[in-house]
């Protein structure tokens, strides 16, 4: 008993002392320990000119599953959703372009249809015919575009809050961008609280030297961010899919937090009207990123949805 209590000791010390002192460290450990727990490894791929990181983990037989993260995130906002959907299916979430360690120079395009037909590229420099795609936020609003342009290419649709549509009110974000007004923007480490606020019900707290990480990786990146946002928020504005609904033929599901700020659920029924061949799940008490506050709940109403396709 006393040798395990002296490991235990000193694993704590151990981890309070990287905590203090290499935050990163101890933040990239979380991270891998994460992408462990899902089954997830790193890999890359070229495509074209650029070097596309992504995670993959899962059962490597039948059609695979590719989820797109939203605007600000990365590939690792699957990595706690992962678990639930790994031993069932092959599970691949790349960075896209503008994040993560994806290419982020500022002297290019990060519009919806750039997005869409780099990713079609990444999927066939992955040799991947058709996949179940899937999509948060912004990843959402690529994944139905691409679901459009590439029905061949889609066996599944799964809409995480996304955007790329106008339901019947106004979400926040969408009120303070027609003001000209980034919602998401970080100005100061302490600017991390209100942004986890914002986009999710019960945000959990984070360590005061990880949102200092948090912050420092979106202000060194400032500048491309927000050129993305407003391709995005300009899009979604001017010119939503509501129209073009009816061209998606892949069966959709569509999965939202009721209490989602940055695109209001009144969404969902433009989508499941819209869409000929859909389904919706709405969560209570939950916000914008349903995957990461309640992953087991959202990974069943996911798995049922991809067993019936």
């Amino acid at each position: 008993m006393m040798i395990v209590l002296y490991f235990l000791g000193a694993i704590i010390i151990a981890l309070l002392v990287s905590y203090f002192v290499l935050p990163k460290a101890l933040y990239d450990l979380m991270t891998a320990l994460l992408r462990l727990r899902g089954g997830m490894r790193q890999k890359s791929v070229k495509v074209g000119d650029d070097l596309w990181p992504y995670l993959e983990g899962g059962r490597g037989n039948g059609v695979p599953v590719v989820l797109l993260h939203g605007f600000g995130g990365d590939k690792d906002n699957w990595s706690v959703y992962a678990p639930h959907i790994t031993k069932h299916h092959r599970l691949i979430a790349p960075d896209l372009p503008g994040f993560g360690e994806n290419d982020r120079s500022l002297n290019r395009d990060y519009d919806i249809a750039s997005q869409v037909h780099r990713l079609s590229a990444f999927l066939d420099a992955m040799n991947i015919p058709k996949c179940h795609i899937g999509g948060n936020s912004m990843g959402g609003f690529i994944a139905l575009q691409f679901a459009m342009e590439y029905a061949d290419k889609v066996s599944s649709l799964t809409l995480f809050n996304n955007a790329g549509v106008v339901g019947d009110d106004k979400s926040e974000l969408a009120v303070a961008a027609e003001k000209g007004e980034n919602s998401l923007a970080l100005s100061n480490v302490s600017d991390v609280d209100r942004l986890m606020a914002f986009v999710s019900y019960k945000p959990v707290p984070m360590p005061k030297n990880f949102k200092k990480i948090f912050f420092a990786e979106a202000d060194a990146h400032r500048e491309v961010l927000d050129k993305i946002f407003w391709q995005i928020a300009g899009a979604g504005i001017n010119h939503p899919l509501n129209d073009r609904l009816g061209e998606v033929t892949a069966p959709s599901l569509i999965i939202w937090g009721r209490h989602d700020r940055l695109i209001d659920v009144s969404c969902v029924a433009v989508l499941d009207e819209g869409i000929p061949n859909s389904e919706a799940v709405i969560f209570e008490e939950t916000g914008h990123i349903p995957m990461i506050e309640k992953p087991k709940e959202t990974a069943a109403a996911h798995r049922a949805f991809l067993a019936k396709h």
